[in-house]
């Protein structure tokens, strides 16, 4: 979850770790942290809170040197602190490490250590991977991180310095995400690509083992036994706008209005000129696997997982096969009956989420087709799956993925509509009507946006209320998940997601005056029963905030809010009916104050369990 810089080459360390930094805040904004070498030695600056208090602890310190490493940290041991704050040292002060994971051994081996005389001056877990590296200084850095990394459990990727080897910088990872980073006579090493614009053309990724060297004049990255890696370098293809908030006051804002353009770029040359056939060629399983297919089991965490559930519908009504979506934290550990028949789809923005790299590791174990949707090219779902589908949604910086989420559900539908294909499900004329559907979505999208501001008008209203509920039936209320979760994540109001036909069953204990009811009620099959649910909780006080078809002026006498989405492909809908949900969230929090981008506790990308 946290963030890691290195650098070596010929600048002042400092003027490149800093802002290779801030393109990792996301990770984690609980304090940071550098630590530079030089003649003298170690020079260490930390603070409590974001970066930007690092910058003025720095401002006296004239810290100087052209390597260095740096830290923004998520706090999973000890609390958010200047002596919690990364980069850790050794005893001696002459080792420093800034790390990502979590050292789950870390109590025994504390004690171990400090019974051998080690001092400590931190709660967290990773101040026992210095004292740990300190006990083999003889081996040189290379043998004592290698040393050191043998008594670990857990996950980490790290990057160490000591004065002992002024010129060298390693990096190892297991588990946590490292990339490698080359510029013009420069290296860099990073937990994300992000933190390379700017500064390197190239980039390559670590495997779980692999420690890479830096010095000036070049890598060497090798395996645990010292055997040497040759890796091609990929050009680094990201545009530097996408790091930047191109006139909108928030990521979140400008990402939510970048979902058109994601949408697109998903579907780009998927759809065969004929427009009745899905092309898929990094779908790697054949007519025969198709047919042979028994389930499909996907896994995902968060707004992953939401968009796993609206996919899960799509899958049984165009393939006919059953098929299921968990909570990959809970698939990991339930022992599920996995086999050569099923395809596990996990899905995952950033292609590092540490639970659904578990479930997908545990089904391929079992022999199941692991299928992945992702956004990141290079990241580590994308490299063990045996088949991935690409978002294309490109950088998403703010925290509370949105359109991340609508890409999903996009690729998702590809996903089945090309296994509905190979099955015999789904025949051209269902395959024009959808592709047609999809071509038209993104100016569909953009009509939503393009009408969006009633959506602030009802956060004004709003924004003070305690609590909401939300509901929705089918996938709409995998929608209201969605949008009861953004609320959450962004505004810190208490906020709930419920199948509307359940409300009966408790949640409308919770109906009093004045309590905003988020209903998704676009027409379809369950239209009428979901206006039955709106009349119970006005009956009892509740302020109906409706989303539904444009035009519809029953439902919109109804709410005393009204969201309109434009008539769509059934299929489609949770695509649309999500956006005002996200605007709402949106507003709200900014009224409330809070920081949109950055919330607290969260973190952009889960490395951890």
């Amino acid at each position: 979850m946290c963030g890691i810089v290195g650098y070596v080459g010929r600048r002042e360390a400092l003027q490149v770790l800093l802002p290779a930094l801030k393109r990792l805040e996301y990770r984690g904004y609980d304090s940071a942290g550098v630590a530079v070498l030089n003649g003298v030695g170690v020079q260490l600056g930390k603070s409590a809170g974001r970066i930007e208090l690092l910058e003025r602890e720095l401002e006296g310190l004239h810290l100087q040197g052209v390597l260095g490493i740096a830290h923004t940290r998520w706090a999973t041991h000890g609390a958010p602190s200047r002596d919690n704050a990364h980069p850790h040292c050794d005893c001696s002060s002459g080792v420093a490490l800034v790390h990502n994971g979590i050292v789950e051994n870390h109590r025994r081996l504390r004690a171990e250590l400090v019974a051998r005389g080690h001092r400590f001056r931190s709660e967290t877990d990773t101040e026992v991977i210095a004292h740990l590296i300190e006990e083999h200084l003889d081996l040189g850095l290379r043998g004592a991180i290698r040393a050191a990394a043998a008594h670990l459990e857990g996950a980490w990727a790290l990057a160490c310095i000591t004065e002992r080897e002024p010129g060298t910088l390693i990096a190892i990872r297991r588990g946590s995400p490292l990339v490698i980073g080359r510029g013009d006579g420069e290296l860099l090493v990073a937990s994300d690509v992000p933190a390379l614009l700017g500064l390197a053309e190239e980039y390559t990724v670590l495997d779980d083992d692999e420690m890479a060297v830096l010095h000036a004049d070049g890598v060497r990255i090798e395996k645990a036994d010292g055997t040497p890696v040759t890796r091609v370098l990929t050009r680094l293809d990201l545009d530097q706008e996408a790091a930047e908030k191109a006139g909108y006051p928030h990521f979140m804002l400008k990402e939510i209005h970048e979902q058109p353009e994601a949408i697109r770029a998903t579907l780009r040359d998927h759809v065969e000129p004929s427009g009745d056939r899905v092309t898929l060629p990094e779908l790697r399983v054949d007519d025969d696997a198709a047919v042979a297919l028994s389930r499909v089991t996907l896994v995902a965490c968060g707004t992953s997982w939401h968009a796993g559930m609206v996919v899960r519908g799509l899958v049984e009504r165009l393939c006919r096969i059953p098929a299921e979506a968990e909570i990959a934290s809970e698939f990991r550990y339930r022992d599920p009956l996995v086999g050569r028949d099923v395809l596990a789809v996990p899905i995952s923005q950033s292609g590092e989420t540490a639970d659904t790299l578990a479930a997908l590791r545990l089904a391929r174990s079992r022999g199941a087709h692991a299928a992945a949707v992702c956004n990141v090219v290079g990241s580590s779902l994308a490299r063990e799956s045996d088949s991935t589908i690409f978002t294309r949604a490109g950088l998403e910086i703010g925290v509370a993925s949105t359109k991340a989420f609508t890409a999903q559900i996009v690729a998702g539908l590809l996903l089945a509509v090309r296994l509905g294909q190979q099955r015999g499900t789904v025949g051209p004329d269902d395959a024009r009507r959808l592709l047609a559907g999809l071509a038209a979505l993104p100016d569909r999208v953009a009509e939503v946006l393009e009408g969006a501001r009633h959506v602030e008008e009802a956060a004004q209203r709003f924004a003070d209320r305690p609590a909401f509920l939300f509901l929705g039936r089918g996938a709409q209320y995998a929608v209201a998940l969605e949008g009861a979760l953004k609320l959450k994540e962004i505004s810190y109001v208490h906020a709930e997601g419920h199948p509307a036909g359940e409300i009966k069953h408790g949640p409308i204990a919770l109906v009093e005056e004045g309590v905003p009811i988020v209903v998704l009620s676009p027409r379809g099959p369950t239209y009428d029963k979901t206006a039955s649910n709106i009349e119970e909780v006005r009956a009892r006080g509740g302020t109906v905030l409706a989303v539904g078809t444009a035009g519809d002026s029953e439902l919109e006498e109804s709410a005393e809010v009204f969201f309109p989405v434009p008539e769509v492909e059934p299929e489609l809908l949770p695509i649309l009916t999500v956006v005002p949900l996200q605007l709402l969230a949106y507003h709200v929090g900014v009224l409330r104050g809070c920081d949109v981008d950055k919330p607290r506790n969260l973190a952009k990308s889960v490395t951890v369990e």
